[in-house]
């Protein structure tokens, strides 16, 4: 009979054709398939195993704020920590606000003052800092290898209740979420769906693959059996050194608004491209404007890469161009042109 077992989701046999998370035993050993009981048993070890290995490394976060009557209590969450000494990701809307501070609380018993080290609205990941040594540090996956239907474990404090642990599937990948900030919008990109239980709480808490990976961070409930994980990867590692090494994310700006429309049909013949950002807005004493876009202009490219929707030029919007000419071609009025841009860093002081 093939072996079963469970390794983060992926079929292991000597028969390479399985695909399920589970090695399919051979038809002619109909008799020897595990029962209910024992393939049940099998997930069971699966996630207790998770549940072991991180639960140490999630921390449940209890907020506070300072007021005129001295600090209290504004709201909790969770974090997985990142480091021995201190160093804890969360959800940036779980410490949102000035003076945010508060405890994190371990399995162990020990409960530890943070203060926040930095937070990106915009990516909804931010760092807090625990005053204490010793931690576990979470093993840090990469949602890239992900696949639809894999087991993932969520682990949190979901209404108050410490150190939850729920299971279910990757629903989808790919999603977008829009994130917040002020006026600004940015779209966070690949973020993983899952029927895992989430509640309000779970925010900042590990999603983890079977092997104990983090692999997102969960941020938001869309309904029952629909919670939303920022994934973690390369982009999201780079966040997180950003944040505890700056305490900021630095971004490029260019000041517009838009939202994607196909190209006339000379100008797809004229430059290849089918589509692009049309502008719909241009802020006044932006870098947009300085270099001479306007309303209705389509962008289609910026330094050679293509510019089909705005979350394409959203993502080129990385702190290398700031305050470097950039190039960016586009349509107006039917005819292609090229305007030199110099984006700007983005304030992010209020956000």
């Amino acid at each position: 009979m093939v072996s079963l077992r469970l390794i983060d989701g992926s079929a292991t046999a000597d028969d390479s054709s399985a695909h399920s998370a589970f090695d399919v035993p051979l038809a002619d050993e109909a008799l020897d398939q595990p029962s209910e009981a024992e393939a049940l048993d099998a997930y069971s070890r699966a996630v207790s195993g998770v549940a072991e290995r991180l639960s140490p490394s999630v921390a449940s976060l209890r907020v506070q704020r300072q007021t005129r009557r001295g600090r209290v209590q504004s709201g909790a969450g969770s974090g997985v920590v990142l480091t021995h000494d201190g160093f804890i990701l969360t959800s940036a809307h779980v410490v949102a606000g000035r003076d945010a501070g508060g405890s994190a609380r371990f399995t162990d018993g020990r409960e530890l003052r943070f203060t926040v080290e930095g937070r990106d609205p915009l990516s909804d990941l931010a760092v807090v800092r625990a005053e204490g040594s010793q931690l576990e540090p979470a093993a840090l996956g990469d949602a890239e290898s992900l696949r639809v239907g894999q087991l993932v474990v969520a682990i949190g404090n979901p209404n108050g209740f410490e150190g939850s642990v729920t299971a279910g599937v990757v629903s989808a990948l790919g999603r977008a979420l829009p994130a917040r900030a002020g006026r600004r919008v940015r779209v966070i990109d690949n973020v993983i769906q899952t029927d895992a239980a989430l509640n309000p709480g779970n925010s900042g808490g590990a999603l983890a693959n079977g092997r104990g990976h983090v692999v997102g961070v969960n941020t938001a409930v869309a309904g029952v059996g629909l919670g939303l994980a920022v994934p973690v990867s390369a982009t999201t590692q780079r966040i997180i050194a950003a944040l505890i090494s700056d305490g900021r994310v630095r971004r490029a700006y260019l000041g517009i608004a838009g939202g994607p429309r196909p190209l006339p049909p000379r100008a797809r013949a004229d430059t290849g491209a089918e589509r692009g950002v049309e502008v719909v807005e241009v802020i006044d004493g932006s870098p947009a404007q300085r270099a001479g876009l306007r309303v209705g202009d389509v962008i289609f490219e910026l330094d050679g890469a293509a510019t089909e929707s705005a979350t394409d030029l959203q993502r080129l919007m990385v702190a290398e161009r700031i305050g470097r000419d950039a190039t960016a071609r586009l349509v107006r009025e039917g005819s292609v042109l090229a305007l030199t841009v110099v984006p700007t860093e983005l304030d992010t002081s209020l956000l």
